[in-house]
């Protein structure tokens, strides 16, 4: 059964070649957690030459990851950002060389949700009091049909959206006084509906 797309686009066949990149997916994380960059600072922080960098911003920004930020940089200075909106990956692909690409994806995602979880655990003593009690860990096991489901799945995802929307209506501007970068994890995963694994 296709996926509702609750992101602005779902990427193409080319598009998932193209992010299924080390160094594309590392810039898209650096951008994300530190905002608007250029091929400069980003290379610095990579230890990559510019010239490669700025290759690579281009081809995130041919398949519309990423954006120029209109006003920033001075002379021929570019400030690349994250495209507003968000993204999704869509159905999985039905041939081999797009289901690899989507394959190294999605295992990039498990392992840059794996670290965000663990700086959080490690770190979050040290966040201000407010942000300290505003986050939280959760974990649900339930009994569900696949209908209430992928119904339950879509719900959450609206209310993701509306948060997104808001999010995306800050990102002209200049950091509001009280916000700050807030990552959400939210997985759906049907484990009751695979094979059990040996041992269980």
């Amino acid at each position: 059964m296709p996926h509702k797309s609750h992101s602005a686009r779902t990427l193409d066949a080319n598009a998932l070649k193209s992010f299924a990149h080390p160094l594309r997916l590392r810039i898209y994380e650096l951008l994300d957690e530190h905002g608007p960059s250029t091929s400069t600072r980003l290379a610095g922080l990579l230890g990559q030459n510019t010239g490669a960098t700025s290759y690579h911003l281009r081809e995130l920004s041919r398949h519309g990851m990423i954006e120029v930020v209109p006003g920033m940089g001075r002379g021929k200075e570019k400030y690349w950002r994250i495209r507003p909106g968000g993204f999704s990956y869509g159905d999985p692909p039905d041939d081999l060389e797009t289901a690899g690409a989507m394959d190294v994806l999605l295992d990039d995602l498990v392992r840059q949700r794996g670290a965000e979880l663990a700086r959080w655990r490690k770190a979050a003593h040290e966040a201000p009091a407010e942000w300290g009690a505003a986050g939280a860990f959760g974990r649900r096991s339930l009994r569900l049909s696949a209908e209430e489901t992928a119904r339950m799945r879509d719900e959450v995802f609206e209310v993701l959206e509306r948060y997104r929307a808001l999010s995306d209506g800050r990102a002209d501007s200049s950091p509001e006084e009280g916000t700050g970068r807030v990552v959400v994890h939210f997985d759906v995963l049907p484990l009751g509906a695979l094979p059990e694994e040996p041992g269980d």
